[in-house]
């Protein structure tokens, strides 16, 4: 293992990893409470809209791709606010609900950004530095840099200490909305800042998990953690941590095995979890309710 821990590539994958996995555990307790899953899978599968985008816009304007997280991750909370919104917009202009307007706004955002991600594959003549772009599908965790560590680390603190901030504000909205509205909070803009640290918990690991498996990051981790916890504290400290294992976890896994992405490793430890959690945990558990309904 200690010829692992002396790669350069594997320190940088394993503390990034990390890093998603602790940011997008903790926001995604409030995904999971307030049953707002499918919006951070509407965020994820959108996000490759704003990736492709952005990467374009530079071409556009210098004549060369660049695929950074500097310049991917901007276009990508740009795109996945913009499904939010969209959404909102339509709900509340029409008899459409929202689960009907979020499934509509993932099929146009993630068809978009595949069309256009495929022209730009096939463009001729070659759109320089286009080749690797499509791995942001199932993610890349290899080709991140200390430069994207940095990106990372700075988004996902921005993100903690904003909902550690607004703790007692969040915490109101997640359990009890209409409550929270009539003691005078401003649920409106609360809900637009839950959304947007949500948005930002899963384009910060775009490039370890991709777009289409960043989901499980952002529930798996609040669903086992809930679990274990009826307090929210609890579950939120112990979603990060076992979102930080599961990744971290996933990305030895891949550099110790041969042709093993981290993403999808990633993604069996957190299903794992959540297995273990549901038979295990103490008062909701399944084997514990079943011992206890014959005792």
């Amino acid at each position: 293992m200690s010829e692992f821990w002396s790669d350069y590539t594997v320190r940088v994958v394993f503390a990034g990893s990390a890093m998603v996995g602790a940011v997008s555990g903790a926001l995604g307790c409030f995904a999971y409470l307030r049953r707002q899953s499918l919006v951070g899978d509407v965020v994820a599968h959108s996000s490759l809209l704003g990736i492709v985008l952005a990467f374009w816009s530079v071409y556009l304007v210098t004549g060369a791709g660049d695929k950074s997280l500097y310049v991917l991750i901007p276009g990508a909370v740009a795109a996945g606010l913009a499904s939010l919104l969209l959404t909102r917009l339509v709900t509340r202009n029409s008899r459409i609900k929202e689960d009907a307007g979020l499934g509509v706004m993932l099929a146009v955002f993630f068809g978009t950004g595949m069309m256009l991600l495929r022209w730009l594959q096939r463009a001729q003549p070659p759109v320089p530095g286009r080749s690797g772009l499509d791995d942001y599908l199932f993610g890349m965790a290899a080709a991140t840099t200390s430069k994207d560590l940095w990106m990372i680390g700075s988004l996902g603190a921005a993100a903690i200490l904003t909902m550690l901030v607004n703790w007692s504000r969040l915490k109101v909205l997640a359990f009890d909305p209409e409550y929270a509205a009539g003691i005078g909070l401003p649920v409106r803009w609360l809900e637009v800042l839950l959304l947007s640290l949500m948005v930002v918990g899963i384009v910060i690991g775009l490039q370890i998990a991709g777009v289409v498996l960043m989901i499980s990051l952002l529930v798996a981790p609040a669903a086992s953690a809930r679990q274990w916890t009826s307090r929210l504290g609890r579950m939120v400290t112990l979603a990060s941590v076992l979102g930080a294992a599961c990744a971290s976890g996933g990305a030895l896994i891949s550099a110790t095995s041969r042709n093993l992405p981290t993403g999808p490793a990633i993604v069996v430890l957190v299903t794992l979890t959540f297995v273990v959690s549901i038979l295990f945990a103490p008062n909701r558990g399944l084997l514990f309710r079943r011992r206890h309904l014959a005792d």
